[in-house]
């Protein structure tokens, strides 16, 4: 069996996040991977699956939402602030911590955007091990790509409507939101070829808002969670898309690099394929056997019927 899931809100700067607890059938004080979507994204979307699998193998999860998403509490809603979800992962490391159903080993898992919030906690924190998948790394590196796939003209109404949503705070009014997800051609903070499909296959809501604050485009350029990796000692996996259309990989070059003790793994998908079959599979239970082996659980993996599992078409260890 996956275990059983019940609620588990914590906290963030005294607002409550919505959380969702995973716990294995069996075993007492499981290792706990604390784990949140990426850019805009909620706890629901496809996240459950991956952290039934994790339970399967005798790991529990907590799954937040950030402040102002999800069934979290906080205003502005659909605020992408970094720092502020940097807080919302130390409240939820924090909240793990504190669970008497719980064992103390704690792990991080983050996801495109929330995989360099993940980067950054564990640079300041003394965590077991850590997953990243297809990891948003560097801010510069990531506006140098969308600036060659947008264009100047892309980076103008960026920085425009940026600015306009700051210029709405400042004078009290509701935030300026532009779409979360577009086609390319449109505006959006992703409309690079094969975002707005890969995105919405996520989403289990056709009527989502698919909005968020346009102040995103003046942060997103100036965060580089790249820069905290020299302080990531923990045992580390990291799973690239060769064919990601959102993420540079220059980024996981330097970061693969940096760390002392790092598995990488890339396979022959694109940025929204590790989320969906046939992708997700081996994805998910390359992700459960580093996580098991690192936290030292004992189940055994449940392989997936069907079709012999594809091999990554890189596979890269180093240790220090």
């Amino acid at each position: 069996m996956a275990g059983f899931r019940h609620s588990s809100d914590f906290e963030s700067a005294g607002t409550r996040c919505d959380a969702w607890l995973f716990r294995p059938t069996r075993g007492e004080d499981p290792p706990v991977v604390v784990m949140a979507h990426g850019l805009a994204g909620e706890k629901p979307w496809r996240l459950p699956a991956l952290a039934r699998r994790f339970a399967r193998r005798g790991l529990a999860v907590l799954l937040f939402d950030y402040r102002g998403f999800g069934d979290s509490d906080g205003d502005p809603r659909y605020l992408v602030d970094v720092q502020r979800q940097v807080e919302d992962w130390d409240a939820a490391v924090e909240h793990a911590e504190s669970l008497d159903s719980v064992g103390d080993q704690v792990a991080l898992w983050g996801t495109s955007l929330s995989a360099g919030h993940a980067v950054t906690v564990a640079a300041r924190r003394d965590v077991d091990a850590l997953a990243l998948q297809i990891p948003f790394l560097d801010g510069r590196a990531q506006a140098t790509l969308r600036i060659k796939q947008g264009g100047p003209g892309w980076a103008l109404r960026a920085g425009l409507a940026g600015l306009r949503d700051r210029f709405r705070t400042a004078t009290f009014r509701g935030p300026n939101y532009v779409p979360v997800v577009a086609d390319p051609g449109e505006f959006a903070a992703l409309d690079s070829p094969g975002a707005k499909v890969g995105y919405e296959a996520i989403v289990p809501d056709a009527d989502w808002p698919n909005r968020v604050a346009a102040r995103v485009f003046l942060q997103v350029p100036f965060y580089r969670p790249i820069s905290a990796a020299d302080e990531v000692e923990c045992p580390t996996l990291v799973i690239e898309a060769e064919e990601d259309e959102v993420v540079p990989s220059g980024p996981v070059d330097d970061l693969v690099e940096t760390l002392p003790d790092v598995e990488r793994v890339r396979y022959e998908m694109g940025h929204f394929d590790a989320y969906l079959q046939p992708a997700f599979d081996r994805v998910v239970e390359r992700q459960a056997d580093f996580l098991a082996r690192h936290l030292g659980t004992t189940a055994e993996p449940e392989r997936p019927e069907g079709p012999p599992e594809r091999e990554p078409s890189v596979v890269d260890h180093r240790h220090a």
